[in-house]
């Protein structure tokens, strides 16, 4: 599958002469000669439209995620567009305004702009033709995907009760028993990578952040008695990061790599929180244990803490002095019973940080740093307390191999080194009852171990092979 940025729409320079006979007529700017479909129509359709209307979320019958799919009937009975006829088209006619009122789609959010309803239109008019490039099969419930080498894992998480520990796959979230014994479902949907897992604090919910590179993100919420989709909500450009929950279940945070910060509402996935304060891409976000801040991490070497009511960008809560980070920050995590904040990155050293400070900043100081943990190999992708917040865990890469380690949190003691694990580590979990420690990576297996010994329990590759 081709990895394409959305391309943006070239102006048109209309040409100069000294002296024109008489005017030309001169065509918007904006529009290109001819709309195309995977250029033009179909990013709009992505960031708009495909939230609901995907083949894990059909709303009124209606798919949108291809070509062939907006040529057929949904419930209404009406076929999503006619070649040729725009008026006949049930798309142009849930877009545009009826009878005074707004547009019907996208439900919930802000109508498309005149250009991208103009453009969608052409498009219909001119034989709504398909030039997307070739590629594979379709992918959905029916047809899950199927695997001849073991995706790279970049997520697990156990769900709070121990039931499930959740892993990601190629546009899937694969739920296993805790102990790897056995796949209990396949959450297939649209986003072709998934970046992070996150269950909801009752444990109902599963968020999912991630999307299809220079193309879109994409924040998925799960309800796992149903394992159905509840709600895709289409973000940015490019994949998405690092989700977390707010305390009350109410709000679901995550990073972009467009530098932003945001927070949607679990119910409805309205926007509620955006804070553009960082330089580089956000890979990391946890709310305090009030929900009042919300901490994020990136890629420039800082972590920042925003309030969540205002999106007020509050402190850098790690020093500003140059050189004080040796690298992005690419993980962070709070404790569980109180705000401080675990972060781990380039440098490969864990550290731990207040996450509020108490006196006025001065330059050169790193007044909310706690402690430091012995350093890991390269880097730290993923860094996590356990349920009591008594331990700590941590995983890194470095020239093609990995490494989790567990330490004590309150002196920085090393309790273990996992045994057996191979290739980078991109992402660690406690079970609930801090016994095992899961881990997974570059080398799409998951390895189970146990906590306090290190020692190996099982290793299992998460996806069906060969099917």
């Amino acid at each position: 599958m081709t990895w394409l940025r959305a391309i943006s729409i070239a102006l048109l320079l209309a040409p100069v002469t000294a002296a024109p006979a008489r005017a030309q007529p001169q065509k918007d700017k904006q529009e290109p000669d001819t709309v195309s479909y995977f250029k033009h129509v179909r990013p709009i359709f992505v960031q708009h439209c495909q939230g609901c209307h995907q083949p894990a979320k059909a709303e009124g019958g209606m798919l949108m995620t291809s070509h062939a799919d907006l040529l057929k009937k949904g419930d209404s009975d009406e076929p999503g567009i006619v070649p040729g006829n725009p008026a006949k088209s049930l798309i142009v006619s849930v877009i545009v305004p009826a009878d005074g009122k707004p547009p019907l789609m996208p439900r919930g959010k802000d109508p498309l702009s005149d250009y991208e309803v103009k453009l969608i239109k052409r498009w219909i008019a001119e034989g709504a033709k398909d030039d997307s490039p070739s590629a594979g099969p379709s992918i959905d419930a029916e047809h899950p995907p199927s695997y001849e080498l073991a995706p790279v894992i970049t997520a697990v998480a156990y769900s709070p009760d121990g039931k499930y520990l959740a892993v990601s796959g190629y546009h899937e979230i694969l739920l296993h028993k805790p102990d790897g014994s056995g796949l209990e479902a396949r959450l297939v949907g649209l986003s072709e990578r998934i970046q992070s897992l996150a269950f909801s604090p009752d444990g109902k919910w599963l968020a999912a952040t991630g999307g299809s590179p220079g193309r879109f993100g994409e924040v998925q919420l799960w309800e796992l008695a149903k394992k159905r989709l509840r709600m895709s909500v289409s973000v940015t450009f490019d994949t998405v990061y690092g989700a977390s929950w707010s305390p009350d279940g109410s709000k679901i945070a995550f990073g972009c790599a467009d530098n932003s910060v945001r927070a949607i509402e679990a119910e409805g996935g309205k926007q509620v929180l955006y804070q553009g304060g960082h330089g580089d891409w956000v890979l990391g976000t946890v709310f305090s244990k009030d929900g009042s801040h919300l901490v994020s991490v990136s890629r420039d070497r800082t972590m920042k803490l925003t309030e969540t009511t205002t999106a007020r960008l509050i402190d850098n809560i790690t020093s500003i002095t140059p050189g004080a980070l040796k690298g992005g920050l690419l993980a962070v995590d709070r404790h569980p019973a109180k705000d401080e904040l675990l972060i781990g990155g380039a440098d490969g050293v864990p550290k731990l940080y207040m996450m509020y400070r108490n006196k006025p900043r001065k330059i050169g100081d790193d007044f909310n740093f706690i402690r430091s943990f012995e350093p890991l190999p390269g880097r730290i992708f993923a860094a996590k307390f356990n349920a009591d917040g008594s331990l700590i865990v941590c995983g890194s890469s470095k020239d093609g191999t990995g490494e989790v380690r567990v330490y004590q949190s309150a002196d920085s003691k090393l309790v273990a080194k996992m045994e057996g694990v191979r290739g980078p580590i991109y992402t660690v979990a406690f079970q609930p009852d801090s016994t095992v420690v899961a881990s997974a990576g570059f080398e799409g297996a998951v390895y189970l171990n146990d906590t306090r010994s290190g020692k190996l329990i099982r290793e299992f590759v998460p996806v069906p092979m060969g099917k």
